[in-house]
């Protein structure tokens, strides 16, 4: 097997992944939600927006 048959074999893979900028947006937003609520100092009504927010994020995601 060469090099041109591994990259039609990655190639035909890609095509069938269909991964958006929104959903990549919506990914790092998650992330920064999460890594917030883990290492800030919050107030108990900040946390629960916070968390609020992280369930909705997930929720439209799918998780």
């Amino acid at each position: 097997m060469n090099s041109s048959d591994d990259i039609k074999k990655t190639s035909s893979k890609q095509k069938s992944i269909k991964y958006t900028c929104n959903e990549y947006r919506e990914e790092m937003i998650l992330v920064s939600l999460r890594q917030r609520l883990a290492t800030e100092k919050l107030s108990s009504d900040e946390k629960d927006k916070l968390i609020e927010e992280i369930e909705k994020i997930e929720k439209s995601m799918g998780f």
